[in-house]
């Protein structure tokens, strides 16, 4: 039994109900049982945190750093019990889930550096003997609302620079990996943060609602689908909190007719399929040159046909099971109506359980060919190991295809040609581009996050992080003993 972490005290849902967290490449592996909270428990954990806000938001930024690195050093200590854990909750292979743990640790240390950092200006006035400045600001309580696919990579990169910057946290994890987060909050536990200062309630969605809508959360940040992301914004938008929507994606993958096909071969293998095609960036687009369309398709196909599917903890598995048994239900359904519109199925298209597959949610990696690029496989988010390729017949066209999505997170293109590569990174409209890699692989010292139906403008990661979850004060001191009138007496 797990409970929640409420003003530093390991405690019971007051309602005395919970739910139960199974592993998803075998459900009668039961992981344990959690508190199934309501609004109430929420509100316990936000009279936590603004208590401690008082307290936390006067230690100095170096010390609150401190704490970060003393966690960054447990989380790394004791990275492969976390990742194995992270595994047999999520699914994602164990070389994934400690690339998972890894950013964690990457992320906390960079916040950390923060602490002796969070640089203002000074700028010279335009009068004489006066002095101007700006410096961060903390913000109070901030919501801190986070998905299942990255389950300690996605806290660390909300709850980390909430911290630094001296705010205080009430955090609640996806239900379908809740251990992870208590996993992670232990750790800011034994890493010495003060009680009310990180506070962990886990639910369904009246727990998020309630973290959205309550009069003392300052700054409501949320990983998600676009669907509950505009739920979210709706919720905190009558009180004007701050809100940090980092939503779906529909990622492209453009493969010019100059590129090194099994350099490209590889990215959209790992784009594709890595965590199962479980990731917002994941790559599950691809648009090829019809002069090298064919041979791509043809060793695209064998290689993911090659792929061994099969529980994360084992080590030979290359892709594992959908999250839930919902998740492997959409993959099916999306996987029906591309046939339903003409898709021509290259590879995969079948749920797996037979055998070792009988007790998890596990589907065929699977390829689309000859996708048109207004058919709902090429538009909508499926989430999951499905990937549409289409054909193009110039740069220009597939820019437009790129483009043409709700979606703006992440886009890669594929070439020898430095003038199309800087061509592509400069009209494809997403937060994220590469050249000559997938979609997937960012790091933690730039901006994350995407445009259109993708963000609200916010990013994560990076010092842009900062502003999330801080605010601007620019300061003026006039040491010349009389009245100066800015704009006036200059």
């Amino acid at each position: 039994m797990y409970q929640n972490y409420i003003d530093g005290s390991w405690v019971g849902a007051r309602s005395g109900r919970t739910f139960e967290n199974r592993n998803p490449a075998n459900c009668d592996d039961l992981i344990g049982e959690f508190q199934d909270s309501t609004a109430d428990d929420v509100d316990a954990a936000i009279a936590a945190a603004t208590r401690a806000y008082e307290r936390w938001r006067l230690v100095p930024a170096p010390k609150r750093a401190e704490i970060l690195f003393a966690a960054s050093r447990l989380i790394e200590a004791n990275k492969d019990a976390l990742a194995r854990d992270m595994t047999r909750e999520m699914g994602k292979v164990l070389e994934e889930t400690r690339g998972d743990v890894q950013e964690a640790i990457d992320m906390t240390l960079f916040m950390a550096a923060e602490g002796r950092r969070m640089y203002g200006q000074t700028v010279p006035s335009e009068l004489r003997d006066k002095f101007a400045m700006s410096v961060r600001q903390p913000m109070g309580v901030c919501s801190v609302i986070t998905p299942w696919n990255f389950p300690m990579a996605i806290p660390s990169w909300k709850i980390a620079p909430a911290l630094v910057c001296g705010n205080t946290v009430v955090f609640k994890p996806a239900t379908l990996t809740p251990l992870s987060a208590v996993n992670f909050v232990k750790i800011l536990e034994e890493a010495g943060l003060p009680r009310g200062v990180v506070n962990l309630v886990t639910g369904g969605p009246d727990v998020g609602t309630r973290m959205s809508t309550h009069d003392d959360v300052k700054v409501v940040s949320f990983t998600g689908s676009t669907a509950v992301g505009r739920i979210v914004g709706q919720n905190a938008a009558p009180t004007f909190k701050k809100v940090h929507l980092e939503m779906g994606g529909k990622n492209v993958v453009m493969i010019m007719d100059d590129a090194k096909i099994d350099l490209a071969v590889e990215g959209c293998l790992w784009g594709g399929f890595g965590t199962t095609g479980q990731r917002c960036t994941a790559a599950s687009r691809v648009v090829v040159h019809e002069r090298v369309y064919d041979v791509f398709v043809r060793e695209f196909v064998a290689r993911a046909q090659e792929l061994r599917v099969g529980d994360g903890l084992d080590p030979r598995t290359q892709v594992g099971p959908s999250v839930s048994q919902a998740q492997l239900e959409t993959v099916m359904k999306y996987v029906a109506i591309g046939q339903e519109e003409g898709a021509t199925l290259l590879a995969g298209g079948h749920r797996l359980e037979t055998g070792p597959y009988a007790r998890g949610w596990f589907h065929e990696p699977t390829i689309f060919g000859d996708v048109d690029p207004r058919m709902r496989v090429a538009q909508e988010e499926i989430f999951g190991p499905v990937v549409s390729v289409m054909r193009c017949r110039s740069l220009d066209e597939a820019i437009a295809i790129g483009n043409d999505v709700a979606y703006g997170l992440s886009a890669s293109i594929y070439t020898q040609d430095i003038n199309k590569a800087f061509a592509a990174m400069r009209d494809i409209y997403t937060g994220i581009f590469y050249v000559n890699a997938p979609t997937i692989g960012a790091e933690v010292h730039l901006p994350f996050g995407g445009t259109k139906a993708t963000g609200n403008g916010h990013r994560e990661a990076g010092t842009a992080a900062l502003d999330v979850f801080s605010e601007w004060k620019s300061i003026y001191v006039d040491f010349s003993g009389k009245l100066q009138r800015a704009q006036i007496d200059s």
